[in-house]
């Protein structure tokens, strides 16, 4: 039985709260691919070149240092760009995709790890046929590696940043008291976290008081782990209060000081 296919994936927080991810299709996946295959070949052709100067002392070497070289270059490009840019390679950076935790969770390394080493199967016996018809047969659009590593592919559109000015208006951030460790929250928080915080401010006064005070509480407890403030920062203050200083953290640039 073919699961019926959507377009957005909907996460619901114990307190019944949904959020909604776009999901990418497989023809924009398959773009972003294709942007990513450049980069490999430009970056193993400039490699090759290099070590074909060993072919000067030995021809067999030469080539199975090249081949190896072109296997590391296929293995190491999706590991590397998709840790440091979390869950990016060129190809979804230009085509704004990220890869996710298919329940909302934070990326982990072991499941990069996962989906990359699963990416020659999906690429039988050409042109990524297996894993393109995975994601067709998919409902939400995952090839074999995404399955295994319990991983999506969402799209990232560019947003209208809201009017966070009047929003915050005459509300006292405390963590600009600890530049520094502003600049490592805005770090190490990923755009769909990011997202998740702006979406609950938002929306806090559609929820029930109680819905309301757990989603928080949850909230909350998630981002003061994330990075950990001096208590003179984050005591006194509510799990909302602390949420909305990360919205404005992230979101808001630094106001200018007279």
């Amino acid at each position: 039985m073919t699961a019926t296919r959507t377009s957005t994936l909907a996460i619901r927080t114990p307190e019944g709260v949904v959020f909604a991810l776009q999901l990418a299709s497989p023809v924009t996946r398959f773009l972003a691919w294709g942007v990513d295959f450049v980069c490999i070949m430009v970056a193993t052709s400039v490699l090759g070149a290099v070590v074909n100067l060993l072919a000067i002392f030995n021809l067999d070497l030469s080539q199975a240092v090249t081949i190896l070289v072109f296997f590391a270059v296929q293995i190491g490009y999706g590991f590397f760009c998709e840790w440091l840019w979390r869950g990016q390679t060129v190809g979804k950076r230009f085509l704004r995709l990220r890869v996710v935790d298919a329940r909302g969770m934070r990326l982990q390394f072991s499941q990069i790890v996962i989906r990359n080493l699963l990416r020659f199967v999906d690429m039988l016996p050409a042109f990524y046929l297996v894993g393109g018809v995975a994601t067709l047969l998919n409902a939400r659009t995952q090839r074999l590696g995404d399955l295994a590593a319990n991983t999506i592919v969402i799209r990232t559109p560019q947003i209208d940043q809201p009017d966070l000015e009047q929003m915050l208006a005459g509300k006292f951030n405390s963590l600009r008291s600890h530049p520094h460790l502003e600049a490592r929250l805005r770090q190490k928080i990923t755009p769909v976290e990011a997202s998740l915080a702006l979406q609950a401010i938002l929306r806090r006064d559609e929820f029930e008081p109680r819905a309301r005070a757990e989603l928080f509480t949850r909230l909350g407890q998630y981002f003061r782990s994330i990075v950990e403030f001096p208590p003179d920062a984050v005591e006194n203050i509510t799990d909302e209060q602390y949420l909305r200083n990360v919205v404005d953290t992230v979101f808001r640039s630094r106001r200018t000081e007279a």
